[in-house]
């Protein structure tokens, strides 16, 4: 199976998980996508990783199984600024964001990774694309 298609698999769990509309998920992406001010994907990696969350970050991007992070980890490895800019940008209080993103994170970099390796920023950005479509 292809990244787009695990993409869409994953957009599909995600919409049925959370509701059609995730404010959180589409800020999310924006901040995945190439133009984000963290750098997309590989920045928010290296985010993590840079913030002590390196075994949990790098479980998500290889083939193994992904380990759960918590949402004062999530606070951690993003940083209270970021995570206050994605709950607004969500509506939600930077609580509520980060419990959401703790669920929400390993699977997506998971699927943004299929190899476990980081794949090309424009495959990336096409795949980020598609997922904007079926959350819009």
């Amino acid at each position: 199976m292809g990244l787009f298609d695990q993409l869409g698999q994953a957009a599909a769990g995600m919409m049925a998980n959370k509701g059609e509309q995730n404010p959180l998920m589409q800020a999310l992406i924006g901040l995945l996508g190439q133009n984000s001010n963290v750098g997309g994907l590989s920045g928010l990696i290296q985010s993590f990783q840079k913030n002590g969350l390196g075994d949990i970050v790098n479980s998500w991007v290889s083939t193994g199984k992904n380990l759960p992070i918590s949402p004062e980890q999530i606070q951690q490895g993003l940083g209270g600024d970021l995570l206050k800019q994605l709950a607004s940008q969500a509506g939600l209080s930077p609580e509520a964001a980060g419990g959401q993103l703790a669920s929400l994170l390993p699977g997506l970099i998971d699927k943004l990774t299929p190899d476990g390796k980081m794949p090309d920023s424009n495959l990336i950005e096409q795949g980020l694309n598609l997922l904007r479509g079926k959350l819009g």
